[in-house]
């Protein structure tokens, strides 16, 4: 039979065999087999194991030879892909001198299966052959096991490890580590190991937790004397990263006595730098020198903490701050605050600076509605001292910090009534100058900053609640009206979150929430508060509204928690056990390192 008439009596059989029904609604249909990868890579895992089809040789350097394939090595590596792709096809034996023949065997295992065995007895080896091979999931996976072992004592080796094999997910957890447990870290075997350039390394970070500076002299010193010959002459290039400057007073004469810094060739020009800092803190707060000796290290300042201001049941109504964090739930007192400054209505007069100082203006407890008192909530001693006084007498003014200003808004004067005046602190120079006034005089309204514009929110006129609101440009020096609120509000609070502003509660124990996009002009209602409250203190943190107190039985102990995503709230009676009468103010604030440290 002719090949012409095997291939006409193939199409006959073909035709014989189609059917001759018709489907109806007939579609294309994709069918996947979800075990047909993984029976592939059991059966090349075989063939490979009995040598079937093997066509290269893999050699380690103790001289042991693996057999695998050419295409799954290069579908499977980078490393095999660039060599195999120029070598030649006739040869088939490739020496790969930087590995023995029990990690390369692991790793050609993982190649056929996808699976792999880390343990701390083949990590330190796994990494940089998995490295070599350019094998990136196993190099991960090495890496988050090493981070599952870091401890005080053996951090600072990884963290040499991770940087060796430029392994920077591994770096970076090291450091942070390190960083966050500096206290352990520099009393374990390691440390004292160090070489003078790796402490300098370490001591020189910006991110360390330390409570105080001094923490960082003692193990710089203890580093010296455990091997004071070799060491001794190391020391000043060792207190060029001690931040002496921002050690307590009382704890400065004690290192300034230290002999081993008393004989040091630097040891007058590092006393002088430290002295004449705390001079100059006591003439002008926010006047500091430009070296890095003088500037706080900045350990968990990405991180946020809740500052809430409360009044003490125990003997009598005083104010104590205390630290919350809703993430970890800590809840830490902070101290009880030593000043003659108003135990009242603190709420409706602060302001944050730099995340970190906190300004309350108006009253000073003995009616002197002009003083402004600072809280360095940094600062070992956490109390009150007294700024620049205000141009104005100002009950209960509105307050808006803008970058380094700050604006006293309004307020109530006993002989003038609502004020429409408002003036503004440059810290630079610690003066007040006035500004543009209001177009409408008010009290006990609420203050947002957004935009880098103060908006002034409903407030009080004679007897009338306003629902007027107005922004300040301080770039041109002008009060501009916006929408009005839905509602009229006295003592209501501000809050701003992804640029929208919340108008929240208010006089009559109101539970309305209003907000406001400059893009739109109006305000809006957005679900109601679970408990009414007057004058109550809201922040925002980690994208939510939180709001405390509020002066009635039950706002007072209790805080709500408001998520733009849901457009809900929820509420925790969480105060309500606590040794104090009620939340009076919150304030959002870098996290101290004391806090991270512990």
């Amino acid at each position: 039979m002719s090949v012409n008439e095997m291939n006409d009596l193939q199409t006959a059989c073909e035709n014989d065999l189609k059917p001759t029904v018709e489907f109806k609604n007939s579609e294309l249909k994709n069918f996947i087999n979800c075990t047909h990868s993984v029976q592939l890579l059991e059966d090349l895992k075989l063939l490979r194991d009995n040598g079937d089809l093997c066509d290269i040789k893999l050699k380690a350097n103790d001289g042991i030879i693996i057999f695998g394939h050419r295409n799954v090595l290069v579908a499977a590596s980078k490393y095999f892909r660039e060599i195999l792709e120029c070598f030649d096809r006739n040869k088939s034996l490739i020496n790969i001198k930087k590995l023995d023949s029990t990690v390369l065997k692991i790793l050609l295992d993982y190649i056929y299966t996808g699976n792999i065995e880390v343990s701390d007895k083949n990590v330190y080896v796994l990494l940089p052959a998995a490295n070599l091979l350019q094998l990136d999931y196993v190099s991960s996976v090495c890496a988050d096991c090493l981070k599952t072992y870091l401890d005080a004592s053996n951090c600072l080796s990884i963290k040499e490890f991770a940087k060796l094999h430029n392994s920077t997910e591994l770096l970076s957890s090291s450091e942070a580590f390190i960083n966050k447990h500096f206290l352990q870290v520099v009393k374990s075997d390691e440390f004292i190991s160090l070489t003078h350039e790796k402490v300098i390394e370490l001591i020189s970070c910006n991110d360390i937790a330390v409570p105080c500076e001094e923490k960082i002299f003692e193990c710089v010193i203890n580093w010296v004397k455990h091997d004071l010959d070799l060491r001794e002459n190391f020391l000043p290039q060792l207190m060029e990263h001690v931040r002496l400057p921002l050690v307590a007073p009382n704890i400065l004469k004690r290192i300034i006595e230290e002999p081993l810094l008393k004989n040091s060739p630097k040891y007058n020009d590092i006393v002088s730098e430290a002295l004449h800092f705390h001079l100059i803190k006591t003439v002008q707060y926010f006047t500091i020198p430009l070296t890095i000796r003088c500037n706080p290290r900045q350990f968990g300042s990405l991180k946020k903490i809740i500052l809430l201001f409360c009044y003490f049941k125990v003997p009598s109504l005083e104010l104590i701050a205390i630290w919350f964090d809703p993430v970890s739930n800590l809840f830490k007192a902070a101290g009880k605050l030593k000043t003659d400054i108003v135990k009242y209505n603190i709420d409706k007069k602060l302001g944050v600076m730099r995340e970190q100082f906190v300004f309350a203006m108006g009253d000073n407890g003995e009616n002197l509605f002009q003083s402004v008192n600072m809280l360095d909530v940094f600062s070992p001693s956490f109390c009150w001292k007294p700024m620049a006084d205000m141009l104005v007498y100002r009950k209960n003014p509105g307050v808006g910090i803008i970058k380094d200003s700050i604006y006293a808004i309004g307020g109530f004067n006993i002989h003038h009534g609502p004020l429409g005046s408002v003036e503004v602190f440059d810290v630079s120079i610690q003066k007040w100058k006035m500004v543009s006034s209001m177009n409408t005089e008010r009290a006990n309204f609420g203050v947002g900053v957004l935009n880098d514009h103060l908006y002034v929110v409903g407030g009080i006129n004679g007897n009338y609640y306003l629902k007027s609101v107005e922004y300040y440009d301080p770039t041109l020096d002008t009060w501009t009206p916006v929408g009005k609120l839905l509602k009229c509000y006295g003592e209501v609070g501000v809050g701003v979150l992804n640029g929208v502003m919340y108008a929240i509660g208010g006089s009559d124990y109101l539970k309305s929430v209003e907000a406001y996009r400059p893009s739109d002009g109006v305000w809006f209602s957005i679900p109601d508060m679970i408990e009414g409250r007057i004058h109550p203190g809201v922040v925002v943190l980690n994208g939510l509204l939180y709001v405390f107190g509020g002066n009635s039985e039950f706002s007072r102990h209790s805080r709500e928690v408001y998520d733009p995503y849901t457009n809900t709230w929820s509420i925790d009676y969480w105060f309500q056990d606590k040794d104090y009468t009620s939340v009076c103010s919150a304030v959002v604030t870098k996290t101290p390192p004391d806090l991270i440290a512990n």
